[in-house]
């Protein structure tokens, strides 16, 4: 091998190493609970109806 082999060995080498690959994942904040809430809400509430339907003197 020559010198200049070997120099543009190493200064490929030297560039491979210094790109070393980033991998970034970023997660935007979800808000579920609105969602989650109405959604409990409306269940309670059609519970209620059908409980206070089969059960007239309940209240």
């Amino acid at each position: 091998m020559n010198a200049r082999t070997v120099l543009f060995a190493a200064s490929i080498a030297a560039t491979l190493g210094a790109c070393t690959p980033t991998i970034r994942v970023e997660v935007a904040p979800i808000n579920i609970y609105a969602k989650l809430d109405a959604d409990v809400r409306i269940r309670l509430d059609k519970e209620v109806q059908t409980a206070i339907q089969q059960n007239p003197n309940l209240f």
